[in-house]
């Protein structure tokens, strides 16, 4: 039996991420997962892509991740916020946030996914603090002392907390029993890239149209495209299967009248991806030995681009309360972790939940009252502010 501090099961960008950090701080971490590593890099683009808010970039830096990113991130300098019905102009009255009144920087960065998982993979194997297991397959067995982890064919590790990572469907959160309620919203995320004909100036946009949000992110240029964004589209499940299996031409008109002649001529890019979107409220974050981060934790509507943040906030909150922890498995640090983090993943379920309810409807008096919601804000600097900050992703505490 080998011995370690920290056993983190599964090596997705939060998991991964985390191991990265611990490592750097001096920790002895071992990180498990069931795929093998080198083919989540995807050496060819693939249209994938990650919003990195300002905060996050800075669990990145720490974690010694941002810097060895091979491809260019393209920032967030504007953010658009306009509200309308397909095959009309949008409404007048619209909301703007220039990152230069926040005096901070960009909003956020547009990273490819092939970009960090490469960067990640590069660290997590420069690091000598990190024991990697991957593909394997993981036992784990808790008690009140210390947790051993079981790698099938492999050694057995003693270790003195189990941080779940594995995404939704967690496996260690199940064998904690920790109950889960989800929320279901009839609705299909979107996601890919497109090149545009006209330069999008680090903008991004943010359109909401009857059966959901639609977003076209800036991103640096790759090849084949100078002039290249990703898109969030989300459709009425039903819509979203038709609209899955047209050809790129159709796709690429279909993606052209949400745009609504925002950048000029579009079409895509790489592959599309779906997946159902619901709401996941986890009723409680920790077990005896066992904290669950990212994914694992809370589900949120992409309405926002909130969710691998907050999975970067769960990293940073952990990581420092495990810094010069004696047990970084104890029920005090557990009770502490979870009183950090599930308030503020909470609110922003409740936000976004609440947004898209809001925006995912057509009644004329509801679309009246939130259009004269975004003209006020956009006209109100101190409420705009606020907004901005919280774009921002500050990482507070």
């Amino acid at each position: 039996m080998i011995s370690t501090d920290i056993c983190i099961v599964g090596a997705g960008p939060v998991g991964a991420t985390l191991a990265c950090l611990l490592a750097g701080q001096g920790r002895e971490v071992a990180l498990i997962d069931r795929a093998p590593l080198p083919p989540m890099e995807h050496p060819d683009f693939d249209g994938r892509a990650y919003a990195i808010a300002a905060g996050s970039r800075r669990v990145l830096d720490q974690a010694g991740v941002w810097d060895t990113l091979p491809f260019p991130a393209g920032p967030i300098h504007a953010i658009r916020v306009s509200d309308g019905r397909l095959g009309r102009p949008a409404s007048p009255l619209f909301l703007h946030f220039d990152a230069e009144e926040a005096g901070s920087g960009p909003f956020g960065w547009m990273v490819e996914a092939r970009s960090l998982r490469m960067a990640l993979n590069a660290r997590l194997h420069a690091l000598p603090g990190v024991r990697l297991f991957a593909p394997a397959e993981a036992a784990v067995e808790r008690g009140a002392d210390g947790a051993v982890v079981r790698i099938a064919g492999g050694p057995a590790i003693a270790c003195r907390l189990v941080v779940a990572a594995e995404g939704r469907g967690s496996a260690l959160r199940r064998q904690a029993g920790i109950p889960v309620t989800h929320l279901p919203y009839g609705q299909t995320g979107m996601v890919g890239a497109m090149a545009h004909e006209h330069p999008h100036q680090g903008g991004a946009l943010e359109h909401f149209l009857p059966a959901g949000p639609f977003a076209q992110l800036p991103m640096a240029p790759t090849e084949g495209a100078s002039n290249l964004s990703a898109f969030v589209w989300t459709e009425r499940t039903a819509m979203a299967e038709r609209i899955m299996a047209l050809d790129d031409a159709d796709f690429g008109r279909e993606l052209s009248r949400r745009m609504n002649g925002h950048l000029g001529a579009v079409r895509p890019l790489g592959r599309r991806w779906s997946y159902p979107l619901s709401a996941m409220i986890v009723h409680r974050y920790t077990d005896t030995r066992l904290a669950l981060i990212g994914d694992a934790a809370h589900g949120i509507h992409p309405i926002a681009g909130q969710g691998l943040n907050l999975g970067f906030r769960d990293v940073a909150g952990l990581a420092s309360l495990l810094a010069g922890a004696e047990d970084p498995g104890s029920p005090e640090l557990l009770r502490r972790y979870q009183a950090a983090r599930r308030p503020d993943n909470l609110l922003m379920l409740a936000a976004t939940d609440a947004l898209d309810r809001l925006f995912s409807n057509d009644r004329r008096l509801v679309r009246l009252a939130r259009d004269v919601g975004i003209a006020a804000v956009h006209r109100l600097p101190p409420l705009k502010r606020l907004f901005m900050r919280q774009a921002m992703g500050a990482l507070t505490g």
